[in-house]
C-alpha cells in the first residue's frame, strides 16, 4: 500500500514539475477579481440562485502566475476547477450555454437578448447565460495588453481596432429602467463587463490559448523568444477578470449539457 501511495506522489509531483511549477510550490491562486464588485451587480428581483453564484464564483480562486502550461491539462490545479465546478453545478430554474466563436458575430447580443427574454418576458430572474467561448471570440478574454503585445486588432478584423468588447459605457445608465432604448439592457451595451455584472459567466479556453500561441510563433511574433508552452502561459495570466479557465470551451460545454444546460450556438 505505501508503494502505491508512493507512486501516486511521485506522478502528482511529476506533473506539477511539468506544469512549470517547482516542486513544493503551491499554485498561484488569486481572488476572482470580478468586473465589478458585488454591490454593483445588475441583478433582478428574485434572483437569489444567480446572487449566490456570483458570490461563489468572486471568491473563487484564479490561478494566473503560470511560467509554463502543457497542451492537454491532466490536473483540476491547472484551471479554475473551483469556479467551473460552480457554474456546473448551478441549479437555477433555466440554464443555457452558447457555443461563442465568431469575434465580430452576434454572439454577445444574442446572450443579452435571451436573458432579457427569460428575465422579463417569462419571469425566470435566476436564468444563466455562460458562454463558452473560443475561436477568435477568445480574443475577446485577453486584457489590452496582450492585444498590444501581439497586434490581435490584425487578427479580430477592421472592427476591432482594440478591444473594444471589454470597455463598458462610461454613461450613468438607469440599472433600474430596462426599457431604456438605449440603456444597459439594450444593444447600446453589448459589451462583456456589464454581461457579467449581470450573472453572465465566460469560460476561457486553454485549447484555443494553445492555439493562438502556436500560430504566433508560426508568424515570427514572438518578440521575447518564448516557448510554446511560456507564451501560452502568459496569455493565460492576461485574461480579463471574471473569466473561468477551462482545460477546453468545447470539453466544458460537453459538461454543462450533461448537466442539464441548454445548448446555444
Amino acid at each position: 500500500m505505501s508503494d502505491m501511495h508512493s507512486d501516486r506522489t511521485a506522478s502528482r509531483r511529476t506533473a506539477l514539475k511539468s506544469f512549470g511549477l517547482a516542486a513544493g510550490t503551491a499554485l498561484f491562486a488569486t481572488r476572482a477579481v470580478a468586473a465589478t464588485e458585488l454591490d454593483d451587480l445588475l441583478i433582478p428581483a428574485g434572483a437569489a440562485d444567480i446572487a449566490r453564484l456570483s458570490e461563489q464564483l468572486a471568491v473563487a480562486p484564479r490561478r494566473r502566475a503560470y511560467k509554463t502550461v502543457p497542451m492537454i491539462l491532466n490536473n483540476p490545479e491547472q484551471w479554475d476547477h473551483e469556479a467551473l465546478s460552480a457554474v456546473i453545478a448551478y441549479r437555477g430554474e433555466r440554464r443555457q450555454v452558447w457555443d461563442n466563436t465568431e469575434i465580430g458575430g452576434p454572439w454577445l447580443n444574442l446572450m443579452r437578448n435571451s436573458l432579457n427574454a427569460q428575465v422579463w418576458s417569462f419571469k425566470h430572474p435566476n436564468s444563466l447565460m455562460v458562454s463558452g467561448t473560443h475561436g477568435s471570440a477568445h480574443l475577446a478574454l485577453f486584457d489590452q495588453t496582450m492585444w498590444d503585445k501581439y497586434g490581435f486588432a490584425k487578427r479580430a478584423g477592421e472592427k476591432f481596432p482594440n478591444n473594444s468588447l471589454i470597455i463598458a459605457p462610461s454613461a450613468n445608465l438607469d440599472a433600474a429602467n430596462y426599457e431604456q432604448a438605449d440603456g444597459l439592457y439594450s444593444g447600446h451595451d453589448n459589451t462583456i463587463p456589464t454581461l457579467q455584472r449581470r450573472g453572465v459567466v465566460f469560460l476561457a479556453c486553454h485549447n484555443a490559448i494553445w492555439e493562438v500561441s502556436e500560430a504566433l510563433i508560426a508568424a515570427g511574433n514572438n518578440p521575447d523568444g518564448l516557448s510554446q508552452e511560456a507564451l501560452a502561459a502568459e496569455l493565460t495570466n492576461h485574461l480579463i477578470p471574471g473569466t473561468v479557465l477551462t482545460p477546453g470551451a468545447v470539453g466544458s460545454i460537453a459538461e454543462l449539457q450533461h448537466a442539464g444546460f441548454a445548448y446555444a450556438k
